[in-house]
């Protein structure tokens, strides 16, 4: 009896799961992930290791003091483990090292491998943004910021926006705001929930997102669209660029690296069966335009009327 390629994925993803839901087995699996990223970059050229030594030695308790949100509550799925990291996205360790991880996953996007992916990704999100949106944006935010550079290369593609970077991590928000004093950046920081921004109704004709709706769970994805379209003025934009699930790149993964990309991703799952186009038609957005912007990434824009 033949097995069809369906049941064959989902016995592998049950497989994954069983495997990654033995500690042991899954501490492994996330070292192997964070010992192969580390290669990875340093071989094309990113100085990894050299770049958390030198960030270790600036002053990160005033740095963070500046912009953490005593009265903040995390949400129970972001006090988890995240790629690889125990304590998630709540640590130095995960704060000084993403700006080195991000060149090298992206650095084999389009086959030859070279630290310049990360840079064309971003480009291809952008070109697509340029070409469909029907405004020029003055007032921005970056939702899911991370340590800025996503909030940085929207800084470059709109030099006269207001720009507001918002994210869960202090420890990002950090990094991000001495990052942006040393590039002379005047961008806003935000420690909130993206879900429950506490920010004004209509108050931004743009809110992008790049690669952060893989890391979350579909109920708090839902809440964050309808939090956008409040935050949007009519007119108004939610754009994302974040990993194609559809994509042949993800389809043909090998079992084991497969393996090693749910060991750092929890919910890598809820986004591969997540219906984007129903839940922001839901959220009030008007049909939303899906673009293939990179072999293994797609950029999403959604338009308030």
């Amino acid at each position: 009896m033949a097995v069809s390629a369906t049941s064959q994925t989902d016995f592998t993803s049950r497989l994954i799961n069983f495997i990654l839901s033995v500690k042991p087995l899954a501490n492994f699996m996330k070292a192997q992930a964070h010992q192969m990223m580390v290669k990875r970059a340093e071989k094309i050229g990113v100085p990894w290791t050299e770049t958390v030594k030198k960030l270790s030695q600036h002053d990160w308790k005033t740095e963070q003091a500046k912009i953490e949100n005593p009265n903040i509550q995390y949400p129970e799925y972001y006090v988890t483990t995240f790629h690889s990291y125990d304590t998630g996205n709540l640590s130095w360790e995960a704060a000084f090292e993403v700006e080195s991880a991000a060149y090298a996953v992206h650095a084999k996007i389009w086959g030859e491998e070279n630290i310049d992916g990360d840079r064309k990704l971003r480009s291809s999100y952008h070109n697509v943004i340029k070409e469909q949106l029907k405004i020029t944006p003055q007032k921005i935010l970056d939702l899911g910021c991370s340590v800025g550079m996503s909030s940085f290369t929207l800084q470059e593609l709109y030099p006269n926006a207001e720009i507001t970077g918002l994210d869960l991590s202090s420890y990002f928000l950090a990094v991000a705001q001495y990052q942006a004093r040393t590039k002379n950046y005047n961008i806003k920081w935000v420690h909130r929930c993206a879900e429950n921004t506490g920010l004004a109704d209509q108050s931004f004709d743009l809110i992008s997102s790049c690669l952060m709706f893989h890391e979350l769970p579909q109920k708090p994805s839902k809440d964050i669209f309808k939090e956008a379209w409040r935050l949007l003025r009519p007119g108004g934009y939610l754009t994302i660029m974040d990993m194609n699930p559809y994509s042949d790149a993800f389809q043909k993964f090998p079992p084991y690296v497969f393996t090693l990309l749910k060991s750092t991703e929890p919910y890598l799952d809820d986004y591969m069966t997540f219906d984007v186009e129903k839940a922001l038609i839901s959220a009030g957005f008007e049909p939303p335009t899906i673009t293939i912007n990179s072999p293994r990434h797609r950029t999403i824009v959604a338009k308030k009327s």
